[in-house]
C-alpha cells in the first residue's frame, strides 16, 4: 500500500477540522493508500523528516514546515508557494492581476509597522475616489469569512484602519448585486468536481455557510468553469475552493483557497472532493 503524510495543525481542534481529518483520512483508505495523520508540531526534532513518503496532504498554512518538506525532496499538495500566494489575498490579487483574470477592482494598502500604525491617512481619499463608499476591507490573511469587513463612510474606513497595525491589507469594490451572494466551486486537478451557489439570509454581505448562509447545488457555466480554472492555474494550486462573484460585468474571482474546507459543499452536492484529490494525490507517490 502507498504511504504518505496527512499534514494538519496541531493547535486546531474544531469540529470542521476534525470532520475534514475524518473524510481525508477515509478517502485514503478507499484510495489504497495509507495516510498517516501529522501535525505540524510532530516535526520540531531535526531528524523528524527522515524516512519521510515521496509526497504528502499539506493542509495546514505552516509555509515554514512546508518550505522544510519540499526542501527535503517531498511533493507537497498544495506547495508550499501556492499556500502562500492564497493564504495572502493581497498576494493573490496581484497573481491574478498579472494573469488577467477578472476580479473586483482593488487596491493594495501601503504598508505600515508594528506600533507605529497609520497616523496619516491622507492615501484613503484617494482610496474612497477609485472605489467610493461603500467599499470592502480584506486583511491580507484570515478564514470563514472573517477579516472581512464593509465601510460605509470615510470615518468607519479611518477608525477600521486604526486596528490593523501593520497587517497586509487591501481595499475592494463593493459589487452590490451580488451582496450576501456568491459561487463556490471546488476544483481538483484541473477540474470542477462540485459547485454550490451560496446565500446569506441574515443580511450578512459575506456568503460563507459560517455566517449563516445557506447552499444549494449549482451547475456552473462554461465562462464560470473556464475563470476558476484560469485562478487556479495561475495560483498554481492542485486543488482549491474558488469563490465566484455574479456581478452584472459578468463573472469575477473573489478568493481562491487552498485549503478549503468542503464538509458543506459535500453534505449539497453529495460529491466528496477527497476522491479526486486522492487520485492526485496516488500520482505524486
Amino acid at each position: 500500500m502507498k504511504q504518505a503524510w496527512l499534514v494538519v495543525n496541531a493547535f486546531l481542534h474544531s469540529d470542521s477540522f476534525v470532520g475534514m481529518e475524518k473524510v481525508l483520512l477515509d478517502s485514503a483508505r478507499e484510495a489504497g493508500i495509507h495516510l498517516t495523520r501529522k501535525t505540524n508540531a510532530d516535526f520540531i526534532r531535526p531528524d523528524s523528516l527522515v524516512g519521510a513518503p515521496a509526497a504528502a496532504l499539506f493542509f495546514d498554512k505552516d509555509l515554514r514546515l512546508a518550505k522544510r518538506m519540499e526542501m527535503a525532496g517531498l511533493r507537497l499538495l498544495n506547495s508550499e508557494a501556492a499556500i502562500g500566494v492564497c493564504d495572502d489575498k493581497t498576494l493573490t490579487t496581484l497573481v491574478l492581476e498579472q494573469a488577467g483574470i477578472a476580479q473586483p477592482k482593488t487596491i493594495l494598502s501601503p504598508k505600515s509597522y508594528p506600533g507605529v500604525g497609520y497616523d496619516g491617512m491622507a492615501f484613503l481619499q484617494e482610496v474612497a475616489s477609485q472605489l467610493a463608499f461603500p467599499l470592502v476591507v480584506k486583511e491580507g490573511k484570515g478564514s470563514f469569512g472573517q477579516q472581512v469587513y464593509l465601510a460605509h463612510t470615510m470615518a468607519q474606513l479611518k477608525q477600521l484602519l486604526s486596528q490593523f497595525g501593520d497587517r497586509e491589507l487591501l481595499f475592494q469594490h463593493f459589487v452590490r448585486e451580488t451582496a450576501g451572494k456568491d459561487l463556490r466551486l471546488y476544483v481538483v486537478g484541473g477540474e470542477v468536481v462540485a459547485a454550490i451557489r451560496r446565500q446569506n439570509n441574515e443580511g450578512d454581505f459575506r456568503a460563507n455557510l459560517a455566517n449563516g448562509s445557506t447552499a444549494h447545488n449549482y451547475t456552473p457555466t462554461a465562462e464560470e468553469t473556464r475563470l476558476a480554472l484560469a485562478a487556479c492555474a495561475a495560483c498554481k494550486v492542485d486543488f482549491a475552493g474558488v469563490d465566484l462573484l455574479q456581478s452584472k460585468q459578468g463573472p469575477l474571482v473573489c478568493e481562491v483557497n487552498s485549503n478549503a474546507h468542503f464538509l458543506g459543499l459535500m453534505e449539497v452536492t453529495s460529491v466528496n472532493p477527497a476522491r479526486a484529490i486522492m487520485r492526485l494525490l496516488k500520482e505524486a507517490l
